[in-house]
């Protein structure tokens, strides 16, 4: 006989852990939380430099796209974290909730409650910031806040060239104003990665109405009828169905929601007849509307080796893991991308549209590139793309990662923001305080200078920011997938809480977004209102 819960929650990421938290505060629920990944154990996951090194099987999806059409044919490497905490686990801890602007489009688009002044409740409401407690920032939320605990020099120095090149300085990108440049506030605790499972899951992880199964691969939502009424999981090559009396609740991300929603046959009727699959509900928003930020970089050669590069190599690793298992200080510290900046492509453009990762050394492939020397790396991304991919089954068998096409750059608008976003880099950099530690150009290139050539090399070296969403959009549409309350329409007992939820990207890094999207998916489940 089928074990039974209150809810069941697919996926431990960031959304997962959250709602694992909430739901199971009531000693009334019984809740489960499966997650196909492994427990997060690793060193690296907890040293925030690790982040380099968490390119594996052990902890990744390690997912890849369709062949991009408008990207010379290639297919780019997607990493999504699959472990306690998703991929939380696995990112650069970059606290960023984007723009006001952003959750109040989410409102006009037919979202009410999703408006700026009603989400603003619960980022404070997760944030426990340890420098700032305003209107905007809170004090005693799970999720820690903070600026790290070391910074490397070049970072403080690009802050400067930034402010030298017309921006203005900005310490709180999560304040009244993103435009400027900064260091940014990163979700870090005394010393270690704060991932969603640092803050929300293992602090509860004893409670008695809470069971935690790693290893567990969903594989289909069980619909009774048109209600959600359990999760077919499989587990040491064990399959075993647990039955949710009241919802399931599905937080496995923009990829893996809609894939799971699909096997469950639940999506485009089309699609799901061409791989064998019952239609139990024709819902044609399913995996489409797919986003993310391209990012293009520019690279330069560092003069002296006071980047992180030989602090990342050989004997210099070893001492850095060193003093950081020591003191919890030093470079190991350091989640990488440590500054940035939030700029307009051109002075008619209101908010800011462009943003700017600053990393202190050679980031190459997403770092599975070596380079020798020393070297400094800025990441453009244009903040509101106009493409739209898709998230499409490759076979039935859910052990197969699904088909994903971000479709990168089929809106032809996208591109020019990118180059010129290469052109502001460039004058950043130029800016006396990064002068004199400024090599040769290793990418684009000093000789690329025409706008064709700068495209030329955005189509052969762009890869993802890392910020699929969209692919279950939320609305009152046809073509949406959940309403506003993040029930899947159609069905009861079912709803979908993850970055897929969006209907179009946040100004930024898209993690602070997910937990706040979780805290209140919480509330709207258990009925609860916001705290203020």
């Amino acid at each position: 006989m089928a074990a039974a819960y209150d809810y069941i929650i697919v996926g431990a990421g960031s959304a997962g852990c959250v709602l694992a938290n909430r739901l199971s505060a009531d000693p009334a629920l019984k809740v489960l939380l499966l997650e196909a990944g492994g427990r997060d154990t690793s060193f690296l996951i907890h040293m925030p430099a690790g982040i380099a090194r968490l390119t594996t099987p052990a902890v990744n999806w390690l997912y890849q796209t369709e062949p991009q059409s408008e990207l010379a044919g290639r297919r780019l490497f997607w990493p999504r974290g699959k472990t306690l905490g998703g991929s939380s686990s696995i990112n650069a801890m970059v606290y960023i909730r984007g723009q006001r602007a952003d959750y109040d489009h989410w409102c006009r688009l037919g979202n009410p409650g999703w408006g700026a002044e009603s989400v603003l409740p619960y980022f404070r409401r997760a944030e426990h910031n340890e420098s700032l407690e305003d209107e905007w920032h809170g004090r005693g939320g799970p999720l820690n806040v903070c600026m790290r605990r070391y910074t490397n020099p070049l970072s403080h120095r690009f802050v400067a060239a930034a402010c030298a090149a017309g921006l203005p300085a900005n310490p709180d990108f999560n304040g009244r104003e993103q435009y400027g440049a900064g260091l940014y506030q990163v979700t870090q605790k005394a010393g270690r990665r704060c991932s969603a499972a640092s803050a929300y899951l293992h602090p509860v992880a004893r409670r008695p109405n809470l069971t935690v199964l790693t290893g567990a691969l969903a594989l289909r939502v069980v619909l009774a009828g048109r209600r959600a009424v359990g999760v077919e999981y499989l587990r040491g090559g064990i399959r075993t169905e647990a039955r949710a009396q009241r919802e399931v609740l599905l937080a496995g991300g923009a990829i893996n929601s809609p894939q799971l929603l699909l096997l469950s046959g639940i999506g485009p009727a089309d699609e799901l007849r061409a791989h064998d699959l019952d239609v139990h509900h024709d819902l044609p928003g399913v995996g489409r509307n797919l986003q993310d930020h391209l990012d293009v970089h520019v690279i330069h050669a560092c003069t002296r080796p006071v980047t992180l590069d030989p602090r990342a190599r050989g004997f210099g690793a070893l001492r850095t893991a060193l003093r950081y298992a020591l003191f919890r200080n030093g470079p190991g510290v350091s989640n990488v991308a440590e500054a940035g900046a939030f700029l307009r492509t051109s002075i008619e453009t209101s908010p800011p549209d462009l943003q700017m990762h600053f990393i202190p050394a050679y980031v190459v492939d997403h770092g599975r590139r070596r380079m020798p020397g020393y070297g400094m790396t800025l990441h453009v991304c244009y903040l509101r793309p106009g493409s739209r991919g898709t998230i499409r089954l490759a076979s039935a068998k859910p052990t197969d990662p699904p088909r994903i096409d971000p479709a990168y750059l089929t809106d032809p608008s996208d591109l020019a923001p990118l180059i010129a976003g290469i052109r502001r880099a460039r004058d950043i950099y130029a800016q006396a305080p990064l002068r004199a530690e400024l090599g040769e150009e290793v990418f684009p290139g000093a000789a690329r200078r025409t706008d064709a050539d700068l495209e030329s090399f955005i189509r052969c070296a762009a890869e993802t920011e890392y910020h699929p969403v969209g692919t279950c959009r939320m609305g009152l549409d046809a073509a949406a997938v959940v309403d506003p309350q993040l029930r899947v329409r159609g069905l009861e007992g079912l709803r979908v809480v993850d970055a897929s939820i969006m209907p179009t990207l946040v100004s930024g890094n898209t993690n602070a977004p997910v937990i706040m999207i979780a805290e209140k998916a919480a509330d709207l489940i258990l009925g609860a209102h916001p705290t203020a």
